[in-house]
């Protein structure tokens, strides 16, 4: 549990990742060093953060383990260099099934993994006749939902695809989430159509507040993502909204009590019913 539960300052980083690994690891350390010098005390990359490819070769080309992978080492040093909490995107690890997990990592101060989660929820969808998605050849999606202590509050890490899944946010907040993590590379179209309306349907839901790093902008194979990364309170109010900027940090005091605040005049996450399935 926090051992001091107070506010504290939270940046969000929307980048425009491509597929030069150590460009992107100078670019995401960059972001934790701007953020921190500006007072932030946890950092968000948002998700692929190290690595924007296409393609089941393409992305397993690039993969490593996890005691092999560079941008795990380069974030685990800016934590001790700069005395943040690191919250890593995501990363594609490899894994014993030949496919990689889209990994996200949370490193304390100290250099050290707090905790880490595995992406559910595959997006398998046909967007158009041109534009497909099988995550699932890729990716083996993880088993768990995680909630990991910070000294502050609790925090429920979720990636991109997930947040089309409310059960998933309402077990994290009832596990004792306040705040809920949502790295993304969310595509255009549908971006354009639920990017906003999602985040904050699962910041009113849950009572927490929700971050969502994000990439932004055109990226190798002609893919293209979203941005518009968020800060979202727990009302469900926008506090900050990156745009479409190819580089961008946002931040945002959190306050707990604005949790307790919000659950108070809406208590649903105490109301569940069993019933009947149709």
């Amino acid at each position: 549990m926090a051992s001091d539960r107070r506010s504290f300052r939270a940046a969000v980083v929307q980048v425009n990742a491509g597929n030069d690994m150590d460009h992107n690891i100078w670019r995401a350390l960059d972001a934790v060093r701007r953020a921190r010098a500006a007072g932030a005390e946890i950092v968000f990359l948002p998700e692929n953060v190290a690595m924007m490819e296409l393609g089941r070769e393409n992305v397993l080309a690039q993969a490593r383990t996890e005691a092999e992978h560079p941008a795990l080492a380069a974030f685990r040093g800016v934590a001790r260099e700069t005395g943040a909490w690191v919250h890593g995107g995501t990363l594609a690890i490899l894994t014993e099934d030949g496919r990689a997990a889209n990994r996200t990592y949370l490193i304390a101060p100290d250099g050290s993994v707090a905790a880490h989660y595995d992406k559910i929820h595959m997006f398998d969808v046909d967007l158009s006749a041109t534009e497909s998605y099988q995550e699932s050849d890729t990716f083996q999606p993880g088993e768990r939902a995680v909630v990991a202590d910070l000294p502050w509050t609790r925090l429920g890490l979720t990636v991109c695809y997930d947040v089309r899944f409310p059960a998933l946010h309402r077990a994290l907040a009832q596990a004792g989430a306040e705040v809920i993590a949502v790295p993304a590379a969310f595509t255009v179209p549908t971006g354009q159509a639920h990017w906003h309306v999602l985040l904050r349907a699962r910041a009113i839901e849950t009572g927490c507040y929700v971050l969502a790093p994000a990439q932004c902008g055109t990226h190798p194979r002609d893919r293209r993502t979203y941005g518009h990364a968020l800060i979202i309170d727990p009302w469900g109010q926008v506090l900050a909204d990156a745009g479409e900027a190819d580089f961008e940090i946002l931040h945002a005091t959190i306050d707990p009590e604005q949790v307790d605040e919000a659950r108070r005049r809406v208590p649903a996450l105490s109301h569940d019913r069993v019933f009947a399935a149709p």
